[in-house]
């Protein structure tokens, strides 16, 4: 009896030391007709085939596409939340003049949470959090300034986004345009790159 407690003691802080791994989800000990079961539930693992750049440029790209990424991912996640928070606030006022009272004090807060990192983040981090927002929202960024704001705003801030050859209203697509970012985000989420 003394040795199966042991047996199991070492496992559970094997389990323990596991645990901190980065691709282990959970594990467990199960102990089954007498015999001691270590069963560990590992992160999905992505397997494409290695990248082959034509030329140099190609390259670069890809790897702006990885650093843009790992920058605007979390950022990406945390909005998202954010704007789930705001919609279920918003539902719950029921008179108009307080909902835009309750939503401009959310977005100073918002503003002030996020304005120091933005400020600092390139053109192209920029263009990759668009992208990322419509992906974790499946609303493009014209839909959420009109949402929120509203359409003269967003025919507004469309504007500005051509004059420096940007578009408020593309959608990410998975399967094709954004497909090497598709690639780029399941690696970084995965903890591959």
């Amino acid at each position: 009896m003394r040795r199966l407690l042991y047996i199991v003691l070492l496992a559970a802080l094997g389990c323990q030391a596991f645990a901190a791994d980065q691709y282990l989800d959970s594990c467990m000990i199960r102990v089954q007709d007498g015999d001691t079961i270590y069963m560990a539930y590992l992160h999905e693992l992505w397997v494409y085939p290695p990248m082959q750049f034509k030329n140099k440029k190609q390259e670069k790209f890809y790897w702006r596409t990885v650093r843009d990424v790992k920058k605007c991912l979390p950022y990406a996640k945390k909005i998202s939340k954010d704007m789930a928070y705001a919609d279920q606030e918003l539902a719950k006022i029921p008179d108009k003049k307080a909902r835009k009272k309750w939503w401009r004090a959310y977005e100073r807060s918002l503003f002030k949470k996020y304005e120091k990192d933005f400020r600092g983040m390139y053109a192209s981090q920029g263009k990759m959090l668009m992208k990322l927002l419509d992906r974790e929202t499946n609303k493009t960024s014209y839909e959420l300034i009109k949402q929120y704001k509203s359409k003269a705003a967003a025919d507004f801030w469309q504007v500005v986004a051509k004059l420096f050859r940007n578009n408020l209203k593309d959608e990410y697509d998975a399967a094709d345009k954004d497909r090497i970012t598709e690639r780029v985000i399941n690696l970084v989420e995965a903890g591959q790159l």
